[in-house]
């Protein structure tokens, strides 16, 4: 193809964090922006320049949650963000840590697979919930977390 032009369509990922743990998955509610504040997501941001995408959901846990945590396995799947922006949610081990509302966030809540629904979810994050579900459902209290022994 003489002359053709090549546009990277190249997207700054986003990464958002399922931390399962007892059999629960961890939401978080929004507190800004404020066309967002009042919905849920899956806690995470982007990625810096040279930083993979597990590495940026280890950095943006601690530092919106105060937690350490292992990322494992993304779900199958994206969600645009904005033009420039793409949503991966990977599956991520709380290590150590109790979750609290550092940046970001008003609330969090500890969900079952039977309470996914009970929360206003970000569209973008709405995607990965029938993954999570069924992780959950493997992931019942002292059962090992798929994806877990690395």
């Amino acid at each position: 193809m003489l002359g053709a032009v090549v546009v990277s369509s190249e997207k700054r990922v986003v990464v958002g964090g399922a931390l399962v743990h007892a059999g629960r998955v961890l939401a978080a509610r929004r507190s800004a922006p404020a066309e967002v504040a009042g919905r849920w997501e899956f806690p995470g941001g982007k990625t810096e320049p040279g930083e993979t995408p597990p590495q940026a959901l280890v950095r943006e846990l601690r530092e919106e949650l105060g937690v350490e945590a292992r990322a494992l396995e993304r779900i199958p799947g994206a969600w645009p963000v904005r033009s420039d922006l793409e949503l991966h949610i990977w599956t991520a081990q709380l290590l150590s840590g109790t979750p609290a509302p550092l940046q970001d966030h008003s609330e969090l809540r500890w969900l079952t697979a039977a309470e996914l629904h009970s929360v206003d979810w970000l569209d973008q994050d709405r995607f990965a919930l029938p993954e999570v579900a069924r992780l959950l459902g493997a992931a019942r209290p002292g059962a090992a977390m798929p994806g877990a022994a690395r």
